[in-house]
């Protein structure tokens, strides 16, 4: 009788754990179910971290740099500008000012075309040197 007692304790040992386990099963069974994916959703929008206008001080600097969209490339004093597509076309162009002129301004340019014209026309108009000599006139006899 002894020896019987520990087989039935043992035997409702493993009845126990096995309905546990079977618990266990239905629980991670449910809880999957009930779990739903997440959707994990990544952009990477890479954009140039300033207005999109660059500096360079030559044609090498602006090689060199990597862009993504057209990006217009300026020398720092602004008498050259590169324009740089994705795909690595360079495009160089030479800048000038253009200076507004206001109303004095292009009166005193006015005048000075004027004094360049009359300069131009005494230049080619024939002397009239004057002299004392009497127009001789001979006298056939």
């Amino acid at each position: 009788m002894y020896g019987y007692m520990p087989q039935y304790s043992q035997q409702g040992t493993l009845d126990r754990i096995n309905n546990q386990i079977k618990d266990l099963e239905n629980l991670r069974g449910q809880l999957q179910s009930n779990m739903q994916p997440t959707n994990l959703t990544q952009n990477f929008q890479i954009s140039p971290n300033n207005s999109g206008i660059r500096f360079a001080e030559t044609l090498n600097d602006v090689e060199k740099e990597l862009v993504f969209a057209t990006t217009p490339f300026f020398t720092n004093d602004m008498s050259q500008m590169w324009i740089k597509t994705p795909k690595g076309d360079i495009k160089t162009y030479e800048l000038t000012e253009l200076i507004k002129k206001d109303d004095k301004d292009i009166l005193i340019e006015s005048l000075k075309a004027e004094i360049e014209e009359l300069k131009k026309g005494k230049d080619y108009e024939p002397s009239n040197t004057s002299t004392n000599e009497q127009p001789t006139t001979e006298v056939k006899s």
